[in-house]
């Protein structure tokens, strides 16, 4: 999950990236995570102790002695490969929109490939634009897994009591596309691309027209579940006038990235 909105990058100096490694800086990340997700689904400091003893990541942005943001990440292997599982990266409202949340998956993405690790994957919501812009146009992931409620209801002020219906990022951090899109080179346009639409204000309707949020949301469940079968990923999003879209091409076309076989009924119920 994300909370990055990351949409200019102006590297802020002042700021330092850095492993945390102790339980007083955990503790710190617990509170950051209340602060931006609520009670439900934070994870105890206990959890970021076990990430750290078993090859997983905690990453800190710090303003002098101050936490401003954070990644955690767990380690995972999936047939004989290790890869990262981000699964929460937060930054403080105050230190968004300055290349914080950048920085740190930078960081996330050298400290990875010094181990050997390809592959950096994490969930978010498909209905947060933002985080998608930065996810796929920033810097370079794809997805193409959609979990249908992946974490239940819960009480997070971001989730608005809607499902919490997930795409899958993959960032494959030693691929060409990857490093020409960190390094601001254009990504060649794909052949027979497909969208998928969403009203470019649907972030603030899960607050202000629940009912409405949750048929949009239904509805992009069905087109994303239905592209993927059809060997389709998404790479990329553009916002228009009134509407946002997910682009979606065929993995086998997809410039400066060669993907495993992915079989999309492996990852379902």
């Amino acid at each position: 999950m994300s909370a990055t909105a990351d949409m200019t990058f102006a590297e802020p100096r002042e700021i330092e990236i850095r492993h945390c490694e102790t339980l007083v800086e955990y503790e710190t990340c617990v509170r950051m995570e209340r602060l931006v997700w609520g009670e439900q689904i934070a994870v105890p400091s206990s959890v970021f102790v076990v990430a750290h003893h078993t090859g997983g990541q905690i990453l800190g942005a710090f303003d002098g002695e101050k936490l401003v943001g954070f990644t955690l990440a767990l380690a995972g292997s999936r047939k004989g490969k290790t890869f990262l599982h981000s699964h929460m990266t937060a930054v403080l409202p105050n230190y968004q929109n300055r290349g914080v949340g950048r920085r740190l998956k930078v960081f996330q993405r050298h400290d990875a490939l010094k181990r050997d690790i390809r592959l950096i994957e994490w969930t978010f919501d498909p209905l947060e634009l933002k985080n998608g812009y930065f996810n796929f146009v920033r810097l370079g992931a794809i997805a193409r897994r959609y979990i249908p409620d992946c974490y239940g209801i819960t009480d997070s002020p971001l989730d608005a009591g809607l499902p919490t219906d997930r795409l899958i990022a993959e960032w494959w951090i030693d691929s060409d596309r990857v490093k020409n899109i960190l390094a601001a080179n254009a990504s060649p346009a794909g052949i027979d691309l497909k969208t998928i639409s969403l009203p470019s204000r649907i972030s603030e309707s899960k607050t202000t027209d629940r009912e409405f949020a949750l048929g949009i949301q239904q509805s992009a469940r069905d087109q994303f579940q239905k592209l993927f079968h059809q060997g389709f990923i998404v790479t990329g999003l553009e916002p228009r006038e009134n509407t946002t879209d997910y682009i979606l091409e065929p993995a086998v076309s997809v410039a400066g990235l060669r993907l495993p076989e992915y079989r999309p009924e492996e990852f379902e119920d």
